[in-house]
């Protein structure tokens, strides 16, 4: 009896030992796996892009300095949809004649193949691309935007001159709604007049990356600008939860690109009212982009009703004295007349 209760003591033994080995190998690897998770999670908290471009806030691996380019964009509806649109960092659309409005696409962190409609140029365009120490690309000119621009208020390429060598026309358009250039005549362009294309603009202030799914505010599913009675400058912005960006719309039709179908897509929208003179029997306007006044800002889905300010030609967000960041990608800048005012120009569903 002594001999076979020593037998299975021996034998338990056995097996508790199996057993204790078997729950430290399967206990093991779970608590390494735990720590090589926050190891790599404390490293993606730490990483940084040592650079970032200056109108996007996007950051990058390589440098991001060079001269933006900023070029006047035909919104006519016999000129949409446009291309190049959907490579902009930033958009102003502005009232032209009439109550159509025009687009100054500005470039810094993306080179679109090919830009346009190309139009003509007007004085507070020419101020917005000095502001960004932008080369100015129009085609044509208003009579202050002629005396602007031989006068070298900014560097610049204008279709007047460069007609069938740097700008194209489309065969497919009817002028002058077919005036095009690619951003390598841009550049051939600036090489033969001179031009430097290296000191960079100026930046805006962003929000970081995990700011922006904090943002707060009045809901804004979807926007609706008004330019006038008739509507042909109209647009729509909706907002897409599952991208976190805004869709536009003019005319019924999505904005998107001409030559690639990519959509135009938006991170913030920045909706200024600025007071507005009609100063010609064409209709021609002076528009005051200098002393500020009331604005939208509209990101992630929220409006908020804040300030714009000229901040050395660069116009900015304000809020009690303070700029505003934006969020790190493209941003549109509607500018509309104080008559009627914003609050009848833009209206808002929450869906």
């Amino acid at each position: 009896m002594k001999k076979w209760a020593v037998a299975m003591a021996a034998v338990l033994l056995l097996f508790s030992g199996c057993s204790n080995k078997e729950k430290e190998k399967v206990q093991e690897p779970v608590k390494k796996e735990k720590v090589v998770e926050k190891v790599e999670e404390k490293e993606q908290e730490k990483q940084e892009y040592p650079y970032s471009y200056p109108l996007t806030g996007i950051g990058s691996t390589t440098e991001t300095d060079g001269r933006a380019v900023a070029v006047m964009v035909n919104n006519h509806p016999k000129a949409r949809p446009q291309s190049g649109l959907n490579k902009a960092d930033v958009v102003y659309e502005v009232l032209a004649e009439g109550d159509i409005t025009r687009f100054l696409a500005v470039f810094q962190s993306e080179r679109p193949e090919n830009i346009g409609p190309v139009r003509s140029a007007r004085d507070y365009y020419v101020n917005l691309a000095k502001g960004l120490n932008a080369l100015y690309v129009a085609h044509g000119w208003s009579e202050e935007a002629k005396k602007m621009l031989e006068g070298n208020v900014v560097d610049n390429l204008n279709g007047m001159v460069y007609d069938g060598t740097l700008f194209k026309r489309s065969k497919t358009r009817k002028a002058p709604h077919n005036s095009y250039i690619t951003y390598d005549n841009i550049l051939k362009g600036a090489q033969q007049k001179k031009y430097s294309m290296e000191k960079s603009p100026p930046s805006f202030t962003f929000l970081s990356e995990k700011e922006r799914t904090n943002v707060t505010g009045n809901e804004a599913a979807s926007v609706k600008i008004t330019y006038s009675k008739g509507g042909i400058s109209d647009s729509v912005l909706e907002f897409d939860s599952t991208l976190g960006k805004y869709k536009r719309f003019s005319g019924g039709e999505q904005t998107a690109d001409l030559d690639t179908n990519e959509p135009v897509l938006l991170d913030n929208v920045f909706i200024i009212e600025a007071v507005h003179k009609i100063i010609d029997t064409y209709g021609r306007r002076d528009i005051d982009l200098q002393s500020g006044g009331r604005a939208y800002l509209i990101q992630m889905g929220k409006v908020n009703e804040v300030e714009w300010a000229n901040r050395n030609g660069l116009i900015v967000p304000m809020k009690n004295g303070q700029e505003i960041p934006l969020v790190q990608g493209r941003t549109w800048v509607n500018v509309v007349p104080t008559s009627p005012g914003i609050e009848t120009s833009v209206s808002f569903n929450v869906k």
